[in-house]
């Protein structure tokens, strides 16, 4: 099993179906009420997330009652299949379904696309050692010490923007598009590098192993 990359699908994983869960509980308190649009805010009246613009979602059904509660029911499946068996066979496959399902019935835009991204990524979990990696042993070295950082700041960076930005917008009154797209660029860069990094961890273990 590739530790560090189960490690990086199941925590994010997880993140984003609480994302998607608190999405479905915007819509459900909304009762049974047609959307603005396919476009919509989940929380459309909330001070909290008035940063966030109401924490925009879509759906293909025309009651917020019925999307949330399948927001909420798509979210919990995928909160607990990311947990406990995404490292199955087809574990990335079925959270990649569980990802667009999400996306469809109103778990917001950036969750459900993040994590489809982390279903990929769950993918590789079963894929053999690429031949010839011995070549890069010393930059895959250096990949596989920096996973640990690289997974920390990436953990913070996406932490600081759910829920993390609703809690300066709404405590401190910061809402400025600059900072957001700040958090947005530093997360897609510690993203990108965690998964690469947890690659050469793993692999690095493998040929330990």
């Amino acid at each position: 099993m590739k530790n560090a990359t189960r490690i990086f699908v199941s925590t994010f994983g997880a993140i984003w179906a609480l994302a998607g869960i608190e999405h479905g509980i915007g819509e459900v308190l909304q009762g049974n009420a047609a959307p603005s649009g396919v476009m919509f805010p989940s929380w459309p009246d909330a001070t909290f997330f008035r940063s966030l613009d109401g924490e925009p979602a879509m759906t293909i059904f025309p009651n917020l009652f019925i999307t949330g509660i399948l927001t909420l029911l798509f979210s919990l499946a995928l909160l607990v299949w990311a947990i406990w068996f995404v490292q199955r066979k087809h574990g990335g496959l079925v959270m990649i379904i569980l990802s667009i399902a999400m996306l469809l019935v109103g778990g917001g835009i950036f969750p459900p696309i993040l994590s489809i991204l982390v279903g990929i990524v769950a993918i590789r979990m079963h894929a053999p050692a690429s031949p010839g990696v011995h070549r890069w042993d010393g930059f895959r070295r250096f990949l596989a010490n920096l996973w640990p950082w690289s997974y920390a700041a990436c953990l913070i960076a996406w932490l600081s923007m759910f829920p993390g930005l609703a809690f300066i917008g709404y405590f401190f009154g910061v809402d400025n598009p600059t900072i957001i797209l700040v958090f947005l660029l530093f997360g897609l860069v510690a993203f990108i590098l965690t998964v690469f990094s947890g690659f050469a961890y793993d692999s690095q273990a493998q040929a330990s192993s």
